[in-house]
């Protein structure tokens, strides 16, 4: 037998051996050569936000036009996050100005550029023109390019909802507007919160001052006092400041917020705010830019897509009252009430809408006669 010295010896040998005849065969170009990991796959470049910006006719501050639209711009960031990437500029009058700000934005990159004031829309069907690649949208106007789009709230149906407490509410039957400009847009809430007065107070009439100008507390509570010593003991507005609502309070009458919810400024004369809640639709214009799916057209939005509201109905004000009022809302949510329904009459008589009929979007846009009840005459 042999023994393990030997047997180590060769089975080493055989290994060799094995070893020689398995690579023998191999020339020097068959020789197997191990390739390096494969490097990973470089990460896909971040898609840039889109770049969006407001233009704000008045300051933010903390109530009024302004800041229900700066609420809404808030709103959207926060929805989408770092999917976009918003700027604004406020107290940008209307004229040249305004024209030199819509310019500067879409030079600095703004895919989508929103206008909120009336006056903005000559410059911005201008600046539109020049750049056809931006999507630029108006509030309240009413002339359209295929770069520029228009959006609008239903403000009358809060309006109207005001003037239900109102006629409840007063005990002179005289009601006072704070109006800014007598546009259509203006004159149809003024209208508005008449006609939902008069459907519980067929007594009521109501005035209005222009102070033409959007956002100007002194003018605005000059003219809330001018009216409360004619004899007015409720108030609405068509501005932008908590002036109206202040100088209610302090004179005993009541009041209305307008476009956000002002009850901190007055919370006595406070009856209620008509708010105007402008995130669901800058959330649907936005997610349709995102899409590319977003086309110029007209929207319009109301009780129904919870752009408008009345909210904070002060506790003076009777639960019978607030049941209609929750009534009336749901008839406008569900579009089977009308504000503007006839028959109607204008304030000399004539009938303008009749038994059976609903004012239409034409009629409603442009909008230039008061109804029945209301004082004076439209300002040229």
């Amino acid at each position: 037998m042999l023994d393990h010295k030997k047997r180590f010896a060769l089975k080493s040998g055989l290994l060799v051996a094995a070893s020689a005849i398995l690579f023998s065969g191999c020339s020097k170009k068959e020789e197997v050569v191990v390739a390096p990991a494969a490097a990973p796959a470089p990460a896909a470049a971040k898609a840039e936000p889109l770049k969006v910006a407001f233009v704000y006719v008045g300051p933010v501050g903390d109530a009024g036009w302004t800041f229900a639209h700066d609420n809404g711009r808030k709103a959207a960031e926060a929805f989408f996050g770092d999917k976009i990437k918003t700027t604004y500029v406020e107290k940008v009058p209307e004229g040249a100005d305004a024209e030199r700000v819509f310019r500067d934005l879409a030079t600095q990159g703004n895919k989508l550029i929103y206008g909120t004031s009336f006056g903005y829309m000559e410059p911005m069907l201008k600046v539109a023109k020049e750049f056809p690649d931006v999507k630029f949208e108006h509030a309240t106007g009413f002339k359209n390019a295929p770069n520029l789009g228009v959006y609008e709230t239903k403000n009358f149906e809060g309006a109207y909802l005001a003037g239900i407490v109102a006629g409840k509410m007063t005990k002179t039957n005289k009601l006072g507007l704070v109006g800014s400009f007598p546009i259509p847009e203006v004159i149809r809430n003024m209208n508005a919160f008449t006609l939902g007065a008069q459907s519980v107070n067929p007594k009521i009439t109501t005035r209005a001052v222009w102070i033409s100008s959007w956002f100007d507390p002194a003018k605005e509570r000059d003219a809330a006092i001018t009216m409360i010593g004619q004899g007015v003991d409720v108030l609405i507005q068509n501005t932008d400041s908590a002036a109206p609502l202040q100088a209610a309070e302090e004179k005993g009458v009541y009041a209305f917020g307008w476009d956000s919810d002002m009850t901190k400024y007055g919370p006595k004369a406070h009856l209620a705010s008509a708010i105007i809640n402008w995130e669901p639709y800058y959330k649907s214009s936005i997610q349709s830019m995102l899409d590319g799916k977003w086309k110029s057209g007209e929207a319009w939005w109301g009780v129904k897509e919870n752009s408008i509201d009345l909210v904070n109905i002060n506790s003076v004000v009777p639960d019978e009252v607030k049941k209609l009022v929750a009534e009336r809302k749901a008839g406008l949510a569900a579009g089977t009430l009308s504000v503007f329904a006839g028959p109607l009459m204008d304030q000399s008589g004539k009938e303008v809408i009749a038994a059976g009929k609903s004012a239409d979007i034409g009629m409603m846009k442009s909008m230039n006669f008061y109804v029945k009840g209301v004082e004076g005459s439209i300002p040229k």
